[in-house]
């Protein structure tokens, strides 16, 4: 059963820009109550939360993307959104959204997505 899709990574040079959409397919009351964040696997690292935005549409960021990133939210739609603005070679890795706003202590047991892959090299 497929209950959220990552889609719109891909291979930018250092200074670019990528849009990540993740939609779910629970349904709207669910979706619109949820707090959803952005976090990120890079190669051999460990899940890394990156953005989070609650219910209401505040949003908050990690400080390695601070400024660089725009999380938002289309409750009509069940999408969440990523905007990735001056990348470097460090925002490198595999990006998925999650409920809640938990910063620490993510497992891969918990996605629900196959992620969206971003690779931002020369």
């Amino acid at each position: 059963e497929v209950r959220q899709v990552e889609s719109g990574g891909g291979l930018v040079e250092p200074g670019g820009s990528l849009n990540l959409s993740c939609i779910n397919f629970a349904s709207g009351s669910t979706f619109k109550s949820f707090h959803w964040s952005w976090v990120r696997q890079a190669p051999e690292k460990g899940l890394e939360w990156v953005s989070g935005i609650d219910s209401s549409g505040s949003t908050s960021y990690s400080d390695s993307v601070k400024g660089r990133f725009t999380i938002s939210r289309d409750n009509a739609k069940n999408t969440v959104f990523l905007q990735m603005r001056s990348l470097t070679t460090d925002d490198t890795a595999v990006y998925y959204c999650v409920p809640g706003l938990r910063r620490t202590g993510y497992s891969p047991a918990w996605l629900e997505g196959q992620g969206t892959q971003v690779t931002v090299s020369l």
